[in-house]
């Protein structure tokens, strides 16, 4: 370690962003590391369809960002997607020995998507003798066959026994690996008894709050402008729309309410899915609901607390702990979540804990309805949002994180 346990730092990432000022998850956590005195180091990819090369980035005195060009991930067909995955590590380690072959890192950083950076993790590890911790954000292959996107028989069996052996491998070169909640963690153990259970520990999704409220006539002038109505209550949905958050039960779910003036339903976001939200709503048009492309941070932060009701959607078929980092959003805006899950997570359980929402299981709409009615029946959503907000401040913010990853290296020089 450096100077006053300082540290060099690398994050490997497939999250694509230029500036740790920019607001999720990863950067915010970075950005405590490098307000703490740390030096920073990222790869993070730009596809090959942007048309841009790579480029090194060096903003700050301890900061350093490659963007590394990959080829396309996302918004492609599976067979240019499987080859583009499986060459990431060998790119990695290329911009490793290129950009950064003059730093010895202390600390490797990296998160799941994907397990295909296991090399490059193994290749920092056994150069600089580097602390590696996993951040773990999802479980593949095993969310892919929940989903029927792979088998563990026939030709998909042939790839879920390659994509199985390489987390089977990353798990065993990451020194820690950071679980979302205590059912990632208590999944992990199950399903890996090799590993050895010391390193399996919470590291929960965490930001750097902004806590945005609005006025009574702020909240107003923001739905006339989305052309939503004042007076009912909104719920709204904000992220991926993709297999994993069925949509398709979320659109049984809208089938429903059609025509209940009391409420209306904004969904927000891109992914494979959203063509079936767009057939839906041209077949049917429903008077209250309503379909929006992804938006720019600063734009949808602006919409979350001027609804009344977050909401998170996971396919009830998950045999895998999922926890959505999107109700972080919710919570430090201060509104509600109702959840509809499948019986593995235990984000419900969170939610209930905190008292700052309901959870319901994601294959009945009648428990839909009911969800939806708790929470109408509420005399004041204000103090379940509240609840949220000192939940989010006990146990999602990125001084949580911090801690627990520097724990790991308290006493050392």
């Amino acid at each position: 370690m450096g100077n006053e346990g300082k540290m060099n730092i690398l994050f490997l990432t497939l999250a694509d962003f230029v500036s740790i000022e920019e607001r999720n998850i990863y950067t915010d956590l970075l950005r405590k590391f490098y307000i703490e005195g740390h030096c920073v180091s990222i790869i993070s990819p730009v596809e090959r369809r942007k048309k841009v090369k790579t480029t090194y980035l060096k903003t700050e005195e301890r900061l350093n960002i490659v963007k590394l060009r990959i080829g396309n991930i996302q918004k492609t067909n599976k067979v240019e997607k499987g080859i583009s995955m499986i060459t990431l590590e060998t790119l990695f380690i290329k911009a490793v020995k290129k950009y950064y072959g003059n730093i010895k890192f202390d600390l490797v950083l990296y998160s799941t998507p994907p397990i295909t950076l296991q090399k490059a993790v193994n290749y920092v590890k056994k150069r600089d003798q580097a602390v590696t911790y996993l951040m773990l954000k999802d479980i593949f292959p095993q969310n892919a066959v929940d989903l029927g996107m792979l088998t563990k028989r026939g030709v998909k069996g042939v790839l879920y026994r390659y994509f199985r052996k390489k987390e089977e491998r990353l798990y065993k070169d990451s020194d820690y690996i950071g679980c979302m909640s205590q059912a990632n963690i208590t999944y992990i153990k199950r399903h890996n008894p090799k590993i050895g259970a010391d390193k399996i520990e919470l590291c929960p999704n965490c930001i750097e709050p902004i806590y945005q409220t609005v006025s009574e006539k702020e909240k107003k002038e923001i739905r006339e402008k989305l052309g939503i109505p004042v007076e009912c209550h909104l719920f709204l949905y904000g992220g991926n729309l993709g297999k994993p958050q069925g949509i398709p039960f979320l659109v049984q779910c809208l089938k429903c309410v059609k025509g209940n003036s009391k409420v209306y339903f904004l969904v927000i976001g891109n992914g494979t899915e959203y063509k079936k939200l767009e057939a839906f709503i041209k077949a049917e048009n429903p008077e209250n609901v309503k379909l929006m492309k992804e938006l720019p941070k600063e734009d949808y932060d602006k919409i979350v607390p001027a609804s009344d009701i977050g909401m998170i959607f996971l396919d009830h078929r998950f045999s895998i702990p999922n926890f959505p980092s999107r109700i972080l959003s919710y919570m430090q805006a201060g509104i509600p979540v109702l959840a509809l899950t499948d019986t593995s997570t235990d984000i419900g359980e969170v939610i209930e804990r905190g008292k700052f929402g309901v959870s319901v299981k994601s294959n009945r709409t009648e428990d839909f309805i009911r969800g939806m009615n708790v929470l109408l029946s509420e005399k004041d959503l204000s103090e379940l949002g509240k609840n949220g907000v000192d939940y989010l401040e006990s146990h999602y913010t990125v001084q949580v994180d911090y801690d627990i990853i520097m724990s790991h290296f308290a006493g050392r020089e």
